[in-house]
């Protein structure tokens, strides 16, 4: 593979964007630095620079690389052709949801932080990867829920995009937190992002 290649260049990328992930595991997004995550890489801090200017663009390229493979599940989901259609495409899009537990970590903590701090061109990048997974479950809802009228299609997608924001936070409870809603007199139901997902997509979809 040619120095300075097309082909370089993006395998240096995905390279970064695989360190950080790893990472992104067992630490924080304010934990993380770039000398950690080229320490994961084959090549040097400095050289990490040619591809991305800030921490906060490796991030939003590692999620834009998630919204890249939700929308690829989202565009596989066939219908079954059995029972209710509704109730169908609510199971399907929450499961693609619980296999994507990166994306949704990623949008309910540090979303802002990472947009704020991004070159334009990596903004727009990551925009149009956003807006390929919207057509996305657009496109569910016409091949599951063919006689949705316009405006509940549109209804559901103004709706459905705020509500996977908040998903991660209602899973992912730490002890600390756990502690603080005992003693403030708060009851605590776990719910699996599966279980969330669903249970919010059938209301959306007035199951």
């Amino acid at each position: 593979m040619p120095k300075g290649s097309p082909e370089r260049k993006q395998a240096r990328r995905e390279e970064i964007i695989s360190a950080c992930a790893a990472l992104y595991k067992t630490m924080s997004f304010k934990e993380i630095t770039i000398k950690d995550i080229a320490s994961f890489t084959s090549f040097t801090r400095p050289s990490i620079y040619n591809y991305y200017q800030t921490k906060e663009e490796i991030f939003l390229a590692l999620l834009q690389q998630e919204y890249e493979m939700w929308t690829k599940d989202l565009d596989a989901l066939i219908p079954s052709e059995q029972g209710d259609p509704r109730l169908d495409l609510a199971d399907r899009i929450a499961s693609t949801l619980a296999d994507r537990e990166q994306l949704l970590k990623l949008l309910s903590t540090n979303l802002y932080e990472m947009e704020q701090n991004s070159r334009m061109e990596l903004l727009v990048e990551f925009k149009t990867a956003y807006k390929a997974s919207i057509l996305a479950v657009k496109n569910s809802l016409d091949r599951f829920c063919p006689g949705l009228q316009e405006e509940e299609r549109e209804d559901f997608i103004y709706s459905f995009f705020p509500f996977v924001y908040g998903i991660y936070p209602y899973t992912a409870v730490s002890d600390r937190q756990r502690q603080a809603m005992d003693e403030a007199g708060i009851e605590y139901r776990y719910m699996s992002i599966y279980e969330i997902a669903f249970l919010g997509i059938k209301k959306l979809l007035g199951i």
